[in-house]
């Protein structure tokens, strides 16, 4: 091990060692039955911050919804990125805070995984419907695809101008090289057990009733796609199927067509929800939890963050088999 990981080992353990003092001297007497956990350190899988104090009582909970929609893409203290499992328990933490009046969703995605997006997307309408609370979304540079899919049952959409938002569909998409491959002399052996079995293959041509059953897949999901949009915004269904054939939309063409409620920044709609709460509550954000526990469960990638190792291997998740997205790919 180089003098570098060394330097770097050495100030993991010196952070968990003043840590340990701190937990210890803030704890007081306090036991871990009492909240207090290991060396007196909260290891919540959600911590929050105060980043606007109000003056009045209650809470809104900003909640960012950052980078590709897809379980299981890392993210984590050292290696930040979109964490799936994080997001859905951020959004049931402030569905059990009795406190939290209100949450923005602060939104910047291409979108991603379909089956990522709806369960973001139940989660959402959970929050709302069953919790009463007030959500709100601030879209930030990007909020397309399964991004707009998760803004849609929000009470309010605020977007930038220049916010790129829309993308509304179904894509899947394969690389074939059957043909390179005959050219080159390379054979590809596959036994299976029926005949759709290799569907979408990178080694044989797509066959019409494999592009059949393929497009009745996006088909399903696309429908489920306009459903929420009916279901979340004022526009029939003949209006939802008009826009949602691909294309992308600037924040002030989505405000036009009804995807958008007002245009504004981050701090606009915080001020939109006050005013709607008729208070001047707190603003917290919620962030990852940071507890011994998550000390103990890194890895030694996560800590020195080999980030040419985590690239390709993040490729590779990505890559592995066709996937059913929403997602806006430029």
């Amino acid at each position: 091990m180089d003098l570098k990981r060394w330097i770097a080992l050495i100030a993991v353990f010196a952070i968990i060692a003043v840590s340990a003092v701190i937990g210890f001297t803030t704890a007081g007497t306090q036991t871990e039955e009492e909240g207090g956990g290991f060396f007196g350190m909260a290891d919540e899988p959600v911590q929050e911050r105060t980043i606007d104090a109000g003056t009045e009582s209650g809470k809104i909970a900003v909640i960012r919804i950052e980078g590709v929609l897809q379980d299981g893409a890392g993210g984590g203290i050292f290696s930040p990125g979109y964490n799936h499992q994080l997001l859905l328990d951020q959004l049931e933490y402030a569905a059990q805070d009795g406190s939290v009046d209100g949450v923005i969703l602060r939104v910047n995605t291409p979108g991603g995984g379909v089956v990522e997006s709806d369960e973001i997307h139940n989660r959402i309408v959970e929050l709302r419907d069953d919790y009463s609370k007030d959500v709100y979304v601030s879209m930030g540079s990007q909020a397309a695809s399964g991004g707009y899919y998760v803004a849609a049952p929000a009470d309010q959409i605020f977007a930038n101008g220049q916010t790129i938002t829309g993308s509304l569909g179904v894509i899947m998409q394969s690389i074939n090289f059957a043909e390179l491959a005959e050219e080159w002399g390379i054979e590809d052996n596959t036994i299976k057990s029926g005949e759709f079995k290799d569907i979408m293959s990178a080694t044989r041509e797509m066959t019409e009733a494999d592009e059949e059953i393929l497009q009745s897949i996006v088909d399903d999901a696309y429908e489920q796609f306009v459903d929420v949009i009916e279901a979340g915004r004022d526009l029939s269904r003949e209006e939802v199927l008009e826009l949602a054939d691909g294309r992308i939309y600037t924040g002030s063409q989505a405000m036009e067509n009804g995807l958008v409620d007002q245009l504004g920044n981050l701090d606009e709609t915080i001020d939109a929800m006050r005013e709607n709460l008729g208070r001047d509550a707190d603003v917290v954000e919620y962030e990852q939890g940071f507890g011994i526990g998550s000390f103990l469960n890194m890895t030694a990638d996560n800590i020195f963050e080999q980030r040419q190792v985590n690239q390709l291997t993040d490729w590779l998740n990505k890559n592995q088999g066709s996937r059913l997205l929403y997602l806006y790919t430029d």
